[in-house]
């Protein structure tokens, strides 16, 4: 309680009661804190300096701000798996995509340079050009378990098993043979940015859903949200532990859901049935025929 005294201009006195406020606190705001990054701002990293993301002083390039929160975004959601993955010999990733390899890098950095943890990665990429870039670079950082390959990721054959898969937008059914090869090896983890899913939005059709394949608009979302919804069901179906994950947010860009499969320990209780019956009946509605429905249940071709 608070106590006041009040006076009168007469000399009298008075005391009044009233219940106590909380403290005003001087401390900032916790969305104008600064954020603890994996990857932080003052150290000049070489890939990230090279891709224009940071200054030569390990400064953040305003113009790529960005392009920083989206690699940390990604780092913190690999490395809460990885925080208790336990592997015989190194960490084995297998990055489907890679392109310039923004993550490719600043992954394998993260892990050998900062936790010091044994590391082997190859990307993979079907541009031969960039693909040579990138392995100069890599050799120009000193980064030995870090190699590059031309390849397709339909019938790629890795050199190691897999402990992670992961693909940053690799367009439209792409994505699906990145994630069918990752099951079929068996990765312990599989992290996917999906991109460009027009497959089912030039299949679909409903005559009692029509309200959602009327509307171009309409029907291109909906079409790329029953794709992540119908992988994200066969992933569970072939026994992994799936969640779509907001990855950076929609404002910065509209390819922004992050696909993280953990696969389930053999004998581990799962609602694989139910997961795919909810897919069938969803395929079954729409006259879909998804790319990866073809891959990891009935194994037909098209």
């Amino acid at each position: 309680m608070q106590f006041v005294i009040l006076v009168s201009k007469k000399g009298r006195a008075a005391v009044r009661r009233s219940r106590a406020t909380a403290a005003v606190s001087s401390a900032p705001a916790p969305h104008n804190r600064e954020k603890n990054y994996l990857i932080r701002e003052g150290e000049p990293i070489a890939p990230l300096v090279d891709m224009g993301v940071f200054t030569a002083e390990g400064k953040v390039v305003r113009s790529m701000y960005d392009k920083f929160r989206q690699i940390n975004r990604f780092l913190e959601v690999i490395n809460d798996d990885c925080k208790s993955l336990e592997t015989d010999g190194p960490l084995r990733i297998i990055d489907f995509g890679c392109g310039k390899s923004y993550l490719t890098f600043v992954v394998y950095h993260y892990f050998a340079e900062i936790l010091k943890r044994p590391v082997e990665i190859v990307g993979l990429d079907l541009k031969r050009d960039v693909i040579e870039k990138c392995s100069a670079a890599a050799r120009r950082y000193g980064y030995d378990g870090l190699r590059f390959e031309v390849g397709d990721i339909a019938d790629y054959a890795p050199p190691f098993k897999p402990d992670i898969v992961m693909t940053l937008h690799a367009c439209d059914t792409a994505t699906d043979f990145a994630l069918a090869n990752a099951v079929n090896w068996g990765a312990r983890l599989i992290f996917s940015v999906p991109c460009c899913q027009h497959e089912l939005n030039a299949q679909i059709k409903s005559d009692r859903l029509a309200l959602l394949t009327r509307y171009g608009l309409i029907k291109e979302r909906f079409s790329a949200l029953l794709t992540d919804a119908v992988r994200a069901n066969v992933l569970e179906y072939r026994g992994y532990r799936t969640q779509l994950l907001e990855f950076i947010e929609m404002e910065h860009t509209p390819k922004n859901l992050l696909i993280r499969a953990v696969k389930r320990p053999e004998g581990a209780k799962s609602p694989s049935a139910e997961r795919l019956a909810e897919a069938e009946r969803a395929i079954a509605e729409f006259g879909a025929d998804p790319t990866i429905y073809r891959l990891l249940v009935t194994g037909r071709e098209k």
